[in-house]
């Protein structure tokens, strides 16, 4: 077994042109007030990885250009489209006057296993603070509240590595 490497993907893909101008997913992003730009970076390379048609950025949530995004992201900034919003809430209600489906990634009462959720594209999926979650206000406007069953002593994982399950989740499904 060999490994490939990078160049050999690209190539693979179709290239860079194909890649910059190829379809994107009907999946969008909203990062309700992400603290740690590391975690922010990391959600850009996943985005790019699922092909994501766009990332709001909102509240608090760190921007690019910076260095941290920027590294964690592995340059994935510049091929993911993404614009900031200051407000969560304005951007759900936005989306979902435009039809499209709002998920959250939240432990509620209401919530359902990521694995049996009805997904439909488009969709946006809403992502909350490390430690707050997501804002009460957007997640009254959320159509459906998913989690991922932990079996642990943590009661959940890290947003950044809880958005790329779900992401890939819906890739299956959509």
């Amino acid at each position: 077994m060999k490994k490939r490497t990078a160049r050999q993907n690209l190539k693979l893909k179709g290239g860079l042109r194909s890649l910059k101008n190829g379809k994107r997913n009907e999946i969008y992003l909203v990062l309700d007030n992400i603290r740690s730009m590391y975690n922010v970076g990391a959600m850009f390379r996943t985005a790019d990885g699922a092909r994501v048609k766009k990332i709001y950025l909102c509240g608090i949530t760190a921007t690019p250009p910076r260095n941290k995004i920027f590294k964690t992201s592995l340059g994935a900034v510049e091929w993911v489209d993404w614009e900031y919003v200051s407000s969560a809430k304005l951007i759900v209600q936005n989306l979902k006057q435009k039809g499209i489906q709002i998920v959250c990634l939240e432990q509620t009462d209401e919530s359902v296993d990521f694995k049996k959720a009805n997904y439909k594209a488009p969709v946006a999926i809403v992502v909350g603070h490390e430690l707050r979650g997501v804002s009460n206000d957007v997640l009254a406007l959320c159509d459906l509240s998913v989690e991922i069953p932990m079996h642990g002593r943590a009661n959940s994982l890290n947003v950044a590595t809880a958005t790329g399950i779900i992401l890939f989740e819906i890739l299956e499904k959509i």
